[in-house]
């Protein structure tokens, strides 16, 4: 009889936990995700791009935007996430579509606007973007971005960072992100269906 008691009641305590899970999920993490999405881009950072015009969060409206935070002495993620780039541009531009990138340095201190005007010069619809430290700071902090300085023999430094690209949608809220490494066809396939939303 006890051994039945102590069964019901752990069938009791897994349909309650079940219960208590699918509310979170169904009611609560949603919301919290709408939350940050929202939020994400949202800040008082004022910086300035390659082209001369200021970036701010009012930026993100009025097209189909990618914002990618790095820096010009990156040695692999931030050139292959620009090749990428250009490789979904050419895609989109077979068909028409547009997609406005914004490459934000994470390394204000070495990357002037003419600096990042050379790097990303080649890939189209892309500007880079720069400003103070502290602007910059905020701008992480508004996108949830990571950064930091890692130094390196000999006084040289580098910089370790997040390596996704943010997608905001035409009227500058956050669509998805598109992983580092994600594959050609996902990627562009994200882009496609926030130009179609």
């Amino acid at each position: 009889m006890t051994r039945n008691r102590v069964f019901i009641g752990i069938l009791w305590a897994a349909a309650a936990i079940a219960l208590l899970a699918f509310a979170y999920f169904r009611f609560v993490a949603p919301q919290i995700e709408a939350r940050v999405s929202d939020g994400l881009g949202v800040g008082d950072y004022e910086l300035v791009t390659t082209d001369g015009q200021p970036f701010t969060e009012d930026s993100l409206k009025g097209g189909a935007t990618a914002v990618f935070f790095g820096f010009t002495h990156c040695p692999e993620v931030c050139p292959t996430t620009l090749g990428d780039v250009a490789g979904w541009q050419d895609e989109l531009a077979a068909d028409g579509e547009e997609l406005r990138v914004f490459f934000v340095t994470v390394d204000p201190e070495r990357d002037t606007t003419e600096v990042l005007g050379d790097y990303v010069g080649w890939v189209p619809g892309t500007v880079g973007v720069t400003g103070t430290p502290e602007e910059v700071k905020k701008a992480e902090k508004a996108f949830m971005v990571y950064s930091a300085k890692v130094p390196l023999e000999g006084g040289d430094y580098t910089m370790d960072h997040s390596a996704s690209v943010l997608l905001f949608d035409e009227d500058g809220r956050f669509f998805e992100p598109v992983g580092y490494g994600e594959g050609f066809d996902r990627a562009v396939a994200k882009i496609r269906r926030m130009i179609g939303a």
